[in-house]
C-alpha cells in the first residue's frame, strides 16, 4: 500500500538523502495529507488523473500542494529503485507552482536605510549575504578559513540547518564567489572584534562558538529594523531576491548571473530570482 511505501520511504530513503529539517518536514506531509488520503491504497492503484483531480479540488495553497505532488513523485521514484512499481503516476500530474506573491526585492535606497537601523553583527551579516546573494544557512555557515582576503573569493561549501553542519543544498551551490574589495574591508573590521577569529570558526558565532539561529535573528532585529526604516515586511530571502535582481540591472549576462546564484537550473535564476527594475 502507500502507506507501506511511504514507512518504507522514511525508514530507509530519507535518512540517507536528506537533512534532519526535511525529514521533518517529509513527515509532515506524508501525515496531513497524502496518508489520510491515499495510505489505504494500492502503489499500482494511483492514476494520474485521480491524483490530479484530487489537487485541484484539495483546499489548500498552490504551494502545499506543489509539495504533496513532488513529494509523491520522489517516492515512487524510490518505488522503482526497489522494483516495486514500473511507472510513475505523478509524472504526467500538472500542479501550478505559481506564487501568490511577488518576493520582495529592496531598492539600494532601502537596502541603505535598513542597514542603519541595524547594529553589529547583524548588519555585516545583511551587508554579507545581500552582496554575495547566498541562502541564510550558507551565510550561517560560512567560517574564515572560507575567506580568502589576499585573491578576494570566498568559498561556499557548506550549510548549518537547525544548528546541524551539512553539504551546501545542491552540486551547483558549492562554488567559489568573488569578494569585493569593499565587503572585504567589512569582513575584516568584523574579524578584528570577533570573538571567535581562527579559520575553523563561524564568521557569525554565537554563544559558545555555535552559528546563530536565524528565526531568532529575524524576529527580533531584522524586522523590527525593516519597520523602522519604513520599508515594510521582508525575511532572508528578501537578500537573495534582491541580489539577483540587482545582478540583473547591471546587465549582467544569465549565464553569470546563474553562477553567482549558484542554480542548478537557469530557469531559476531567470524565472524565480530575477525581477524588472
Amino acid at each position: 500500500t502507500v502507506g507501506a511505501l511511504i514507512d518504507r520511504f522514511m525508514a530507509e530513503y530519507a535518512p540517507k538523502r536528506c537533512r534532519k529539517l526535511t525529514q521533518k518536514v517529509y513527515r509532515s506531509i506524508f501525515e496531513n495529507h497524502i496518508r489520510p488520503k491515499w495510505g489505504g491504497e494500492f502503489v499500482q492503484d494511483v492514476r494520474t488523473m485521480a491524483l490530479e483531480n484530487w489537487l485541484e479540488s484539495y483546499p489548500h495553497s498552490r504551494q502545499v500542494k506543489s509539495h504533496v505532488r513532488n513529494l509523491m513523485h520522489t517516492m515512487y521514484q524510490a518505488a522503482i529503485r526497489w522494483e516495486i512499481v514500473e511507472r510513475n503516476p505523478i509524472d504526467l500530474v500538472h500542479q501550478s507552482r505559481k506564487r501568490l506573491k511577488t518576493p520582495r526585492i529592496l531598492s539600494p535606497a532601502e537596502f541603505k536605510a535598513l542597514v542603519s537601523e541595524l547594529f553589529e553583527p547583524y548588519k555585516t551579516m545583511v551587508i554579507t549575504i545581500a552582496c554575495l546573494g547566498l541562502r541564510v544557512c550558507e551565510l550561517l555557515g560560512l567560517q574564515w578559513g572560507d575567506i580568502d582576503f589576499d585573491n578576494l573569493t570566498v568559498k561556499i561549501q557548506r550549510s548549518c540547518v537547525e544548528g546541524e553542519i551539512y553539504p551546501t543544498k545542491t552540486e551547483a551551490s558549492e562554488s567559489t564567489l568573488p569578494l569585493d574589495p569593499d565587503l572585504a574591508v567589512v569582513l575584516l573590521g568584523h574579524k578584528a572584534l570577533a570573538p571567535y577569529p581562527a579559520d575553523s570558526d563561524f564568521l557569525f558565532a554565537g554563544a559558545r562558538g555555535r552559528p546563530r539561529w536565524p528565526d531568532g535573528i529575524l524576529t527580533d532585529h531584522l524586522k523590527p529594523a525593516a519597520a523602522k526604516a519604513g520599508i515594510g515586511n521582508i525575511g532572508w530571502h528578501t537578500f537573495r531576491h534582491t541580489s539577483s535582481t540587482l545582478i540583473h540591472a547591471l546587465g549582467t549576462r544569465p549565464a553569470v548571473q546563474r553562477e553567482l546564484l549558484r542554480h542548478a537550473d537557469i530557469h531559476t535564476t531567470m524565472n524565480i530570482y530575477t525581477q524588472a527594475i
